[in-house]
Parts: structure tokens; C-alpha cells; sequence
């Protein structure tokens, strides 16, 4: 049996995907939570200085979306071939290009130039991506990609409360597809049962 051990700060984040992707396919994994007063000690422990890291029975393996990647060919939840592989990698890498954005923003100091970065988020980018995003769910059945269960929902499902929290909003609201989607994610036992036992943070 493989052994994961997951690194990651105590938020949501990035790591929260991996999370769900290791609850959904019931494997046993290690959640260790860096405190953000620890992190300069840590990160020189890490790869390229950067978090999540997943440890598969001993090695460290480093990126998000390759991490989640897989995991989702391990848990059959990358399609049935290469080109349904490619979609549901563009909706995952799309929502990770949304939430980086975000997170510009989030991490911004200059409060000028930060009012500046919310004021394009609220008024075209969120609009833009929330929109096509929606669509494309209600295009595929409730799901990103062929009526089904990809990584690219859970991925969505995971990052969406990150999104929520630094905007410190429910920008999903207009959503109804996205909104579906995410309670149709959370409601997968496994999903269900790791968020209720899993530490509540803002973001």
C-alpha cells in the first residue's frame, strides 16, 4: 500500500484539491499544515521553495496540476481517452489561471494598485471566466467535461471556497450551474466526509 504525505499551508489553497482527490479515491494521507510563521524554515526543505508537495512512499513530487493529474489517472478521473485527457486539463488548468489571479490580487500591498486589480476582477475578468465556465458545465451535464466525473470538478469544487475567500464573496452566485456543481461535488461521501472533519479557515 502507498504511503502520502501531503505539505501544504493551513488554508484551502492549492492544496485543497489534492486533498480531495486523495479523499475521493480512499486512500489514506498524511495532511501536514505549515503554519505561515514556520514557512521560512520549510521552504528551504522544498523542491523549488513552493507548497504543495505530495510524498509518495518516500519521494517528493512537486506542481499542483501535475500532482492532481495523477491522482486522477489513479482514481479514473482523467477520461476515457487522450483528447477527453485534454479537455478536462484545459478546465482544470483554467480554473487554476482564474484563481491565480485572484490570489494577485488577494497578495497585492500597494493598496492603490490593489483597488486597481479588484476593479478588473469584478468588472471583467470574474465575468469573463465565470460565465464561460458556467456554460460549459451546463453544456456538459453538471460536469466539465462528457456528462461525467473529472479531476477538473474537484479541482473547481476545492479552489472555489479559496476564490470566495479572498474576494471575501460568493462570486458564484449568478452561477447556478457552478453552484450546482459545487454541491454536487461536496456531497460525494468521501468529499462529504473529509470536509466535515477537516480545519474550517477562510480561505
Amino acid at each position: 500500500m502507498r504511503t502520502y504525505k501531503l505539505t501544504y499551508f493551513n488554508i484551502v489553497g492549492l492544496g485543497g484539491p489534492i486533498r480531495f482527490l486523495l479523499s475521493y479515491g480512499g486512500v489514506e494521507f498524511e495532511d501536514i499544515r505549515i503554519e505561515r510563521s514556520n514557512w521560512p524554515e520549510a521552504k528551504p526543505k522544498t523542491p523549488f521553495g513552493q507548497v504543495p508537495t505530495l510524498e509518495i512512499d518516500g519521494k517528493v513530487y512537486y506542481q499542483t496540476l501535475p500532482i492532481c493529474r495523477y491522482l486522477a489517472k489513479q482514481f479514473n478521473l482523467l477520461g476515457k481517452s487522450d483528447l477527453d485527457a485534454l479537455e478536462i486539463d484545459a478546465a482544470a488548468n483554467t480554473v487554476h489561471d482564474l484563481r491565480k489571479m485572484v490570489s494577485l490580487y488577494f497578495f497585492e500591498q500597494d493598496s492603490a494598485e490593489k483597488a486597481k486589480k479588484k476593479e478588473t476582477l469584478v468588472t471583467t475578468t470574474l465575468p469573463f471566466y465565470l460565465k464561460r465556465l458556467d456554460d460549459t458545465v451546463k453544456k456538459n451535464g453538471g460536469y466539465f467535461h462528457g456528462g461525467e466525473l473529472s479531476y477538473a470538478d474537484l479541482f473547481f469544487a476545492a479552489v472555489q471556497h479559496n476564490i470566495k475567500g479572498f474576494m471575501k464573496n460568493d462570486v458564484f452566485e449568478d452561477y447556478p450551474n457552478l453552484k450546482q456543481l459545487i454541491d454536487n461535488v461536496h456531497a460525494l461521501p468521501r468529499i462529504a466526509a473529509w470536509l466535515a472533519k477537516s480545519p474550517k479557515t477562510d480561505y
